[in-house]
């Protein structure tokens, strides 16, 4: 495999050279300005990938995503991807790496899923800046600041659950500073890798940044983080994280990697400007949102696009024949078996996404990423049940074959296109209404909930957003990636259910409210037997087992 250098890449794209800050001969990050030198060129096309609820046996989104542009390449098209770079916490976890697979890959993959080029450790100093510097205004006496009333917590790009509740500044006064509860979340869930995301520039991050929500003082009145007064440090140490990086498929795809906070605990999209310089330099800008059209679409469609007023194109819906029949109530270890009629079964899952997607009237792409041990009659059985409910379906053969086991997704994708791109993008909800009701939309509608209940807690919390003029801010639910309801148990298409809000936190800066649910946390911890146990690095440097 001979990859490009990136200068070669960036070139593709007509980006100059002195936009380009390189970090070696394979990946780069793109100075802002290229966004401003595209001249008259009209933004290409954008294209949403999502998938149905997630399983254990896999589903390949970003194997899809590079594969389907890699596909519109082999088509003679310009595409361009845009998509998250991963957390080191799943690839030391559960999950592993993050960057596809098969001939449907992203390279340098290692680098990538690592520290890649130091953005999401300028995310955590920044954001732990700030719980720095809250605690030395407590130490040194700030009376404005309750620390009992201190929101902001730290952050660690690593799943560990003993971090999510401790005790701060022990060791007396002298040695330890004020002693206050607190606790970590993983960097993906920081506050500010959404604010890096949302922004569109660096005016706009230091708007953001500024008006982080910290805590409440002794009167309970809010406090913002431009009261603490430095603002201007974290945005030095993110001066050069803000900027998008570059790197390509093993096929030569430009792939700008930029963010990624998780769908399921935050909003689950790569960063606007990554988006926006996809769009700029390519005719078809190919981004994915974290998990299924329930959590990361929705927040795409809701949060971001609504923010950054994108109008996506075309909806691609990732599905396996492996899922469905998990769904349709197989076990794993029997996966591989033929069965048509646990496909048929799973099929409610992949119904409940679409009626979802007709929220917002954009057209849908039913993309299988086809495994070897498919066979004809489940996958006729996905095409049949498209083509009855009038979608556009595909079978990609992506991961054995690459670009070329994409051609009649792009197709397809192209077509549906040039509906998807007449029309604007309908919203689910007001942002005048009040969080509850934003709240009973996305329950409702998008995860097919009767009802949505409210604890104490979580109706106090509304009730004080809403007084301190946080109301109208649109909603980022945190909700389990496993189920449509908040029960990581309920598999398919769960009925008759209620979404429980427990809690309530305002992220003002980043520009939105999360709702928590369930038992979903924001520190993740690591599995009995985690992915870090298997890899190591060989005598001449190069990383084993990172999958």
């Amino acid at each position: 495999m001979t990859m490009k250098s990136i200068i070669e890449v960036a070139k593709s794209l007509n980006i100059s050279e002195s936009h380009v800050e390189l970090f070696g001969r394979d990946k780069a990050k793109i100075r802002l300005e290229a966004l401003a030198d595209r001249g008259t060129n009209p933004e290409g096309k954008l294209i949403l990938v999502s998938a149905m609820t997630p399983t254990p046996a896999g589903e390949g989104k970003t194997t899809t995503s590079i594969g389907l542009a890699q596909g519109l390449q082999k088509l003679g098209e310009k595409a361009v991807l845009a998509l998250r770079q991963p957390s080191m916490g799943p690839v030391f976890g559960r999950k592993g790496g993050a960057t596809g697979g098969g001939k449907c890959r992203l390279e340098p993959s290692d680098s990538i899923n690592l520290q890649f080029t130091g953005d999401f450790h300028a995310i955590t100093a920044a954001h732990n800046l700030l719980a720095a510097a809250i605690d030395n205004r407590i130490h040194f006496g700030d009376s404005r600041i309750d620390p009992l009333r201190v929101l902001w917590k730290r952050v660690l790009d690593m799943n560990d659950r003993s971090l999510r509740n401790m005790v701060s500044g022990l060791g007396g006064r002298a040695v330890g500073g004020t002693p206050r509860q607190s606790g970590f979340d993983i960097t993906a869930a920081s506050e500010i890798m959404a604010i890096l995301c949302l922004a569109e520039s660096r005016a706009d991050l230091r708007k953001r940044i500024d008006s982080i929500l910290i805590g409440y003082d002794r009167l309970n009145q809010p406090i913002l983080a431009k009261e603490i007064g430095i603002t201007g440090a974290m945005m030095a140490i993110l001066n050069e994280a803000i900027m998008p990086n570059l790197v390509q498929s093993q096929e030569g795809t430009p792939a700008f990697i930029h963010g990624g906070p998780f769908a399921n605990i935050a909003h689950g999209c790569n960063s606007v400007l990554a988006t926006r310089m996809a769009m700029a330099h390519g005719d078809w800008a190919v981004t994915e949102a974290g998990f299924a059209f329930d959590l990361g679409a929705e927040k795409f469609l809701n949060i971001k696009a609504r923010s950054a007023k994108l109008n996506p194109a075309v909806f691609v819906i990732v599905v396996t024949v492996r899922a469905l029949k998990m769904h349709g109530g197989m076990a794993l270890a029997d996966l591989g078996l033929p069965d048509v009629s646990a496909v048929e079964r799973g099929l409610a899952n992949l119904e409940a996404h679409l009626d979802a997607a007709k929220n917002f009237e954009k057209p849908v792409v039913v993309a299988i990423n086809q495994r070897g041990e498919d066979t004809q009659a489940e996958l006729a059985v996905v095409h049949q049940y498209c083509e009855s409910n009038g979608v556009l379906c595909s079978t990609a053969d992506i991961f054995a074959k690459g670009g070329d086991g994409a051609l009649d997704l792009a197709k397809k994708v192209m077509i549906a296109a040039k509906v998807g791109s007449a029309s604007g993008l309908k919203s689910l909800y007001d942002l005048e209404s009040s969080i509850a009701s934003k709240v009973e939309s996305i329950a409702r509608r998008i995860y097919g909930a009767s009802k949505v209940s409210f604890t104490n807690e979580a109706e106090s919390k509304i009730k004080r957003a809403e007084k301190d003029g946080f109301g109208a801010l649109p909603i980022c639910m945190a909700k389990t990636q496993n189920s449509l309801s908040d029960n990581p148990k309920a598999l398919g298409r769960p009925k008759d259910f209620t979404i429980t809000v427990r809690d309530i936190e305002i992220a003002a800066g980043a520009g939105f409210v999360v709702a928590l649910t369930g038992d979903i946390v924001r520190m993740p911890g690591l599995p009995e037997r985690p992915a870090a146990e298997k890899i190591d690095v060989d005598e001449s440097g190069r990383i084993l087992n990172l999958l």
